[in-house]
């Protein structure tokens, strides 16, 4: 299964002035200010809408080389669960847990899974509304910090109060406004 490539947004003195892979949107940073130096450029990672600092060092190809995904290797063929993309890792409970898990049919891995499964499915739709309130935010109090409303508007994003989020960023560039709203939509589950 393909994974997209992670998605970045870059604005210069709020204006958007890329989206897309990091590796572009890098060579994008880099021309805007060499035409103006002046001008204050700010990347944001989609998935967590925070900000990232980029290596502008060197031409447009040193830096869209710096920041272009190699294509992943394929994993040596290995015989087993890896192959099923089981993955160990260290858990730490109180003995009271291991052996509740250990009671329970199939032992503790399952168990676990099972339970994993459950709390997903159960506050899938949550989670994803508090990432979205999450990322939307960390990149709302970088772009928006200072403008009018900002207080008003994050305090109507952590309410779920879309409309009056809208009227407080009414004076906002459009371009932030539409980026704030894109990232707190939560994506379809």
């Amino acid at each position: 299964m393909d994974q997209a490539l992670p998605s970045y947004t870059a604005f210069m003195e709020g204006r958007r002035l890329a989206s897309g892979p990091l590796h572009e949107v890098a060579v994008a940073v880099l021309r805007a200010q060499q035409t103006q130096p002046e001008g204050h450029s700010l990347v944001f990672d989609d998935a967590s809408g925070r900000s990232a600092d980029l290596d502008l060092r060197g031409g447009e190809a040193a830096v869209a080389a710096r920041y272009t995904v190699a294509a992943p290797t394929p994993a040596p063929k290995v015989r087993g669960r890896p192959k099923l993309g089981v993955v160990a890792r260290e858990v730490t409970l109180l003995p009271e847990h291991w052996d509740w898990l250990a009671a329970q049919p199939g032992g503790a891995s399952v168990a676990l899974r099972k339970l994993v499964h459950e709390a997903r499915r159960n506050g899938g739709d949550r989670d994803r509304t508090r990432q979205a309130r999450d990322r939307a935010y960390h990149a709302m109090s970088t772009l928006a910090g200072n403008l009018a409303g900002f207080e008003e508007a994050s305090r109507a994003l952590f309410a779920g109060d879309h409309e009056r989020m809208l009227a407080q960023m009414a004076a906002w560039p459009a371009d932030v406004k539409a980026y704030v709203q894109q990232l707190a939509k939560p994506p379809p589950g």
